[in-house]
């Protein structure tokens, strides 16, 4: 049987989710503090809106998802493990390493399935870029860029903490391993907080990767390039159905005591059509059924929150 999930909190990427299990099958209920925006979503989804502690106690309900204000993520989420119910939190799931070691914790000491809402690893073109990384089609990888710009997006939250933890979790799946080294260059544009940072990872296996966002760019740009010893591949958000998976026969080498290169024209490469969130909150269900570890798991959803940390340590924190 299908899984019965409770969203809580309701604000736009919640109501995402709710919409998305509503669509599946699975949305039981739903919560939010401001009861006239959860009373609203209830009857326009015909679901009850319950309170969080109704819901807890409620043992018909087997799964959450948070999408709250990241303090209220952790220790939401350990009620839950401690009530009985499999959680997936919207990222971060913290705004500092210890709180979310804590969850992630609290997750095995339940025997809950903790997954973190890394949308992007669901996305039909990032999996088929992964698998042609995974059978060798640059060769060895090397590098990787990752870059998400933009305008907007104040929220409380500097750049680095609401745009970067896409790019991460990305960075993290292609590279495979944790980064021994983080540098960041950080800038205050037009707000208060950080609008543009870089951050540079260094691997143990020597991969490298550099990760560019900002919310006071006048375009956008989402793209994510691994670069390998044999070509490049090159996933764009933006452009058109059917261009976004490109493959560049790039080729450098050394020719006596200089480098030589070869360009190539761009080779589009097919995917599978598919909406991320749907793919994401049906792989959440299938791990709330089988009980196997969901994809983004709580060792991805912990180095995030380090790395984030160590990239732009929060005052306070």
């Amino acid at each position: 049987m299908t899984p019965r999930v409770a969203v809580i909190g309701c604000g736009h990427w919640g109501q995402n989710h709710v919409r998305t299990l509503k669509e599946i099958g699975a949305l039981a209920a739903l919560s939010d503090a401001d009861p006239t925006r959860a009373a609203a979503l209830a009857e326009r989804f015909a679901v009850p809106a319950v309170s969080l502690e109704a819901l807890l106690a409620d043992t018909a309900i087997d799964a959450l998802v948070l999408a709250l204000p990241p303090s209220l993520h952790g220790p939401t989420a350990r009620r839950a493990f401690a009530a009985g119910k499999d959680v997936l939190i919207e990222k971060p799931i913290g705004l500092d390493a210890i709180d979310a070691a804590a969850t992630a914790k609290a997750a095995a000491d339940a025997g809950r399935i903790l997954m973190v809402g890394h949308v992007l690893r669901f996305h039909p073109v990032f999996e088929r870029l992964e698998a042609a990384v995974a059978e060798g089609r640059i060769g060895t990888l090397r590098h990787i860029i990752s870059t998400r710009l933009g305008l907007g997006r104040f929220l409380g939250m500097d750049a680095v903490w609401d745009l970067a933890p896409h790019d991460l979790s990305l960075v993290l799946r292609i590279a495979g391993e944790h980064p021994a080294s983080i540098e960041t260059l950080r800038r205050t544009v037009l707000s208060d907080e950080t609008d543009v940072a870089d951050i540079a990872l260094s691997f143990p296996s020597g991969v490298g990767a550099e990760i560019h966002v900002s919310r006071v760019s006048p375009f956008r740009d989402r793209r994510f390039t691994a670069i390998g010893t044999e070509g490049m591949l090159c996933f764009d958000d933006l452009a058109p159905e059917g261009q976004k998976l490109a493959f560049y026969g790039h080729r450098v080498w050394r020719d006596g005591r200089a480098f030589a290169f070869q360009s190539a024209d761009p080779e589009y490469i097919e995917t599978e059509p598919g909406l991320p969130l749907d793919r994401e909150l049906r792989h959440f269900l299938e791990c709330v059924t089988t009980r196997q570890p969901p994809r983004t798991g709580a060792d991805e959803a912990v180095e995030t929150v380090r790395i984030l940390e160590t990239a732009s340590p929060r005052s306070g924190a």
